[in-house]
């Protein structure tokens, strides 16, 4: 079992970037595929970044691309979002989710698919 900590997110102008952490403990966090997803008031939950257990894989969603950049840490056992230019519509808790990873190095993009989770830091992007 793993226990994951968010951290990192505030209030930002828009063009401005932050880095969100993710840090794990419980479990060696290379053996877990780990997402990224965010809510905005009123809106359900959805999918931003997601990584292999490796690191070798990423995926992001195409709102993010270009600005987005997720990665990991095996040492730190930490998984990070770097966010550039970021646009009031990013405004949302952002929460990391963790799952077994597959010996595929598959990536998950479904809520439903993530076993673990964090608690949530809040990015507001406001002028």
């Amino acid at each position: 079992q793993v226990q994951l900590v968010e951290s990192g997110g505030g209030l930002v102008q828009p063009g401005d970037s932050l880095r969100l952490s993710c840090a794990a403990s419980g479990s060696t966090f290379t053996n877990y595929a780990v997402g990224w997803f965010r809510q905005a008031p009123g809106k359900e939950r959805e999918f931003v970044s997601a990584i292999s257990g490796s690191g070798a894989r990423t995926s992001y969603v195409n709102f993010v691309k270009g600005r987005f950049t997720i990665s990991r840490d095996s040492v730190k056992n930490t998984v990070y979002l770097q966010m550039n230019s970021l646009a009031f519509e990013d405004t949302a808790v952002y929460y990391c989710a963790a799952r077994l990873a597959s010996s595929s190095g598959a990536l998950y993009f479904s809520h439903t698919e993530f076993a673990y989770w964090g608690q949530g830091t809040q990015v507001t992007v406001s002028s």
